[in-house]
């Protein structure tokens, strides 16, 4: 008999992992480049309340979608049945060699670098121990998926800490002194705000993305037809709200000048209010990020096992372990390659915008695919989009518009992602379209 995957993941362990996912190290970072294109406290939030909107709207679909295909795979699963295998493959080879495995690159790069606040590192230690740190990740999600939802759950509890901690502090300093924020109110609106929104959505989409990772894991969860869609609507409801109230908490305790500059955002807001602020949400920071890491080593090797049981990636990937029942192989070769960026790259910065772009073009496609299988009449299972066809639309109206604005902007990164893509496509028809006729023939 086969071995399979095994039914181990709960609802508490479904939140802490989309949460775990999505609350990185964005939201410490992030809301800095946010001000800086739209230094005003409302309008600045404007493409937070739009991205939370835009992925709650894309929860709910997703949620349908889950229902629908209750395998592994998640994305990859939607992309093939609606539009063939050509599609399904390209994602996954985005996703290992541009969207996760460059955001554990990146997430372990921000790790070490808020390490490096205690204790000053040289370059080639911070690559030792980003490099460590995956390393040492991926032998725990070897181990079992049971061992990986207990660590989400950790770390995703200790980050929801760092935040409340950072949100209690605002509100004391606000009500000790309303001045700054009062300041803050009064700054005038930027001159061009839609082109502002949509260069914010880069770090928006970017703190929010993750929280899809849990229908990866669809072949693992108890209950998937009920628990995926409690899981995400609980997920993105936490949050959205959790990001809203932490910016607010950030002007409350620096002037939008100051936040627009600082590339250890969080750090400088509770510097300012806490002699040690400083360095204890470095502490916090650190952890959160480190939880990242542990879940993405996690979720998107599922997609090349599933992928690889279809006839479409390397057929090493569909291998479960004997023991762990884990499918390791591919958790090893994603690992690798992240390792590699890391060597490569060495910057958090570098990365972002490639990682984003390229994540949410294949996200509003896949989010498409709900049109393609009401069309067809296809069962829903057992959760239906409330809300359908307006709430898949205004998911795809708002990532579609970062889409179009980053691609006819000529950005760099958007680019060599869509070569990267290219590249994919090559391979597709080279190799694995052969290989698919081969299967079907015999």
């Amino acid at each position: 008999m086969a071995l399979q995957l095994e039914k181990k993941l709960t609802l508490y362990g479904l939140c802490s992992i989309a949460i775990g996912s999505s609350i990185g190290s964005g939201i410490f970072v992030t809301p800095a480049t946010t001000i800086n294109v739209l230094p005003n406290v409302w309008w600045a939030l404007l493409p937070w309340v739009l991205g939370g909107i835009a992925s709650f709207c894309g929860a709910l679909t997703f949620a349908e979608l889950g229902a629908r295909y209750p395998r592994s795979g998640g994305i990859y699963i939607y992309l093939k049945e609606a539009y063939g295998a050509m599609f399904g493959f390209l994602y996954g080879w985005v996703i290992l060699m541009v969207i996760n495995s460059g955001a554990l690159a990146g997430l372990s790069m921000v790790f070490v670098d808020y390490l490096g606040f205690f204790v000053p590192l040289s370059v080639t230690q911070k690559q030792l121990i980003a490099v460590s740190s995956i390393a040492i990740l991926t032998l725990i999600n070897v181990r079992g998926v049971s061992y990986s939802q207990v660590l989400a759950s950790t770390f995703t509890t200790l980050k929801l800490l760092a935040i409340g901690f950072i949100i209690i502090a605002g509100v004391y300093f606000f009500a000790w002194d309303q001045h700054q924020f009062l300041d803050n109110i009064a700054a005038a609106s930027p001159p061009n705000v839609t082109q502002s929104v949509l260069i914010a959505f880069v770090g928006v989409f970017w703190s929010f993305g993750g929280w899809h990772h849990i229908s990866y894991l669809s072949d693992e969860i108890k209950d998937v037809q009920k628990m995926l869609p409690k899981a995400l609507f609980i997920s993105l409801a936490v949050i959205t709200v959790l990001y809203l109230l932490i910016i607010l908490a950030y002007m409350t305790m620096l002037p939008l000048g100051t936040i627009s500059g600082s590339t250890r955002l969080a750090g400088d807001a509770l510097a300012a209010v806490i002699p040690f602020g400083g360095k204890l949400v470095a502490i916090f920071i650190a952890v959160s990020v480190f939880g990242s890491i542990a879940i993405y080593t996690m979720s998107a090797p599922r997609i090349y096992y599933a992928m690889a049981k279809d006839g479409l990636f390397f057929k090493a990937f569909a291998e479960i372990h004997p023991v762990y029942k884990t499918p390791y192989k591919a958790i090893y070769f994603q690992s690798i390659w992240a390792i590699i960026l890391v060597m490569i790259y060495g910057s958090f910065v570098k990365i972002i915008t490639y990682v984003t772009f390229m994540d949410i073009v294949f996200m509003a496609l896949a989010a498409a695919s709900i049109f393609v299988f009401r069309r067809r009449k296809l069962p829903a299972g057992s959760y239906s989009v409330v809300g359908y066809p307006f709430v898949p639309l205004v998911y795809l109206v708002i990532t579609i518009s970062f889409v179009l604005y980053t691609f006819l902007d000529l950005n760099q990164d958007a680019w060599i992602g869509l070569g990267v893509t290219c590249i994919g496509l090559l391979l597709y028809f080279t190799v694995f379209k052969k290989r698919i006729g081969e299967s079907n023939e015999g």
